[in-house]
């Protein structure tokens, strides 16, 4: 398992998307809406206790 890359959340194996940019980096979302906000809109994750 490995955690979203914007909010945290634990993606089980088999579901999710990866997305690798040009310059290596890896990216691991559990939804379409945490991809949008980290690489369409640009916003930073807040984390929350």
């Amino acid at each position: 398992m490995v955690n979203c890359s914007f909010c945290g959340k634990k993606i089980e194996r088999g579901s999710g998307k990866m997305v690798v940019k040009n310059s290596g980096k890896i990216f691991y979302f559990c939804s379409s809406k945490c991809e949008k906000n980290l690489l369409k809109l640009k916003r930073a994750p807040k984390k929350l206790s």
